[in-house]
């Protein structure tokens, strides 16, 4: 009886795994260098959607939904009243531990590509990506029509670093697709998370995962690496520095 369970099961998994399409992609960079003159790029994900004989003969269209996620921090959105004449800061949330960077791309409407519950359950869009907050002493994610999450997410399109474009993917053939990943100049360092989700009929098929590197060269790279493995060094170069400009600056600006 265990044997022929176990023969079930072995079945139903390899048949499973005999009827998924299976995705190829790749990205043109899976290392971008930052200099002091970066002002920015744009790097390009293509891919393809690999059918076998097992796939159904009517699945002729398929709906993509390409995420792109940048290293997580906390970060904090604060509400500002005018008070007396002047703007101070009278409440705040945190976020933790959410994407940096973050955007998503589709070659439809999300909201045509399949059910509500579906894309809250695979994070389709914006306002279904969870952005987990310190509430008091509580943690969670709170609607979308949230006033800190609405500001948090509107402060972060507006400096390039959260978007979503329905219209970014495109489909070359009925199974090749390519979509362009923008990164502003102001593009945070570390690893990008790529995953493509592949949809047919509004039904979830499957998904794959990239990533590609964004690192400092130069100067810049010399500073943080300084900052980060030596801070005693690093903190005394900055006194001395500080300490130089001064006295230069006493000397140029010295009245006899």
């Amino acid at each position: 009886m265990t044997r022929t369970l176990l023969a079930i099961v072995l079945v139903l998994l390899l048949g499973g795994a005999a009827r998924a399409e299976r995705l190829i992609v790749s990205v043109s960079n899976h290392r971008v260098t930052v200099t002091p003159n970066y002002s920015g790029e744009e790097l390009v994900l293509f891919g393809s959607v690999e059918r076998d004989a097992t796939t159904p003969a009517d699945r002729t269209a398929y709906d993509l939904v390409v995420t792109v996620r940048g290293p997580r921090a906390d970060m904090v959105t604060r509400r500002k009243e005018r008070t007396f004449g002047i703007w101070i800061n009278t409440d705040y949330r945190q976020f933790l531990q959410v994407p940096s960077y973050l955007a998503l791309f589709a070659n439809r409407p999300f909201d045509a590509i399949t059910s509500p519950e579906i894309a809250r359950r695979q994070q389709i869009g914006l306002n279904n990506v969870l952005l987990t907050q310190r509430v008091g002493g509580d943690y969670a994610d709170v609607v979308p029509n949230d006033a800190f999450r609405s500001a948090f997410i509107r402060l972060r399109t507006e400096r390039g670093l959260y978007r979503e474009d329905p219209s970014a993917v495109t489909f070359l053939t009925p199974t090749l697709f390519r979509t362009g990943i923008p990164l502003p100049a102001e593009v945070p360092i570390g690893t990008y998370e790529i995953e493509i989700k592949l949809f047919a009929n509004g039904a979830f098929i499957g998904k794959t995962e990239t990533a590609f590197e964004i690192v400092k060269v130069g100067f810049e790279q010399f500073v943080a690496t300084t900052a980060r493995h030596n801070g005693f060094l690093y903190g005394l170069a900055t006194v001395a520095m500080a300490l130089m400009t001064g006295w230069m600056a006493s000397i140029v600006f010295r009245k006899d």
